[in-house]
């Protein structure tokens, strides 16, 4: 099984996955998943949060290392990159529409691209990425 993950760095509270989940450690699934980290800190369901990503399903334009920060409250667009949850995991992609349809999107074109019901999964938008320690290397989304 291949799968990709995001470290959480924070208490996503309502906003995110159950306190003490872990990710998955096989199985098909080719997509982000996200687990707790052990030090976490006390925050509102409302406050960005950061992740640190894990896997290659966001390549190009997310390495691994790299840390994202979500703002559970973010506008949703067509393209914007987004923390949703999936048939159960957590996963980091590219919200797309396609006609009345949305689907999270993988940049890297090994993984597939997934239908959403509705945008009710969608738990935060991606806001900032920043490589530790490379000041210079940080991208604001928004």
């Amino acid at each position: 099984m291949m799968t990709d993950a995001l470290q959480i760095n924070a208490d996503l509270s309502a906003a995110g996955p159950p306190q003490g989940a872990r990710a998955p450690s096989g199985g098909s699934a080719a997509h982000a998943v996200a687990s707790v980290g052990e030090h976490e800190s006390a925050c509102s369901g409302s406050e960005a949060f950061a992740l640190r990503v894990l896997g290659s399903s966001m390549e190009p334009e997310f390495m691994e290392g790299e840390i994202i920060v979500i703002e559970p409250e973010g506008a949703l667009r067509d393209g914007s990159y987004v923390l949703a949850q999936h048939e159960g995991e957590w996963i980091f992609r590219q919200l797309c529409r396609r006609g009345e349809a949305w689907q999270l999107h993988a940049l890297n074109p090994a993984f597939p691209d997934l239908l959403l019901p509705d945008l009710t999964t969608v738990r935060g938008v991606i806001i900032q990425k920043a490589l530790p320690g490379r000041r210079r290397a940080s991208k604001r989304y928004v």
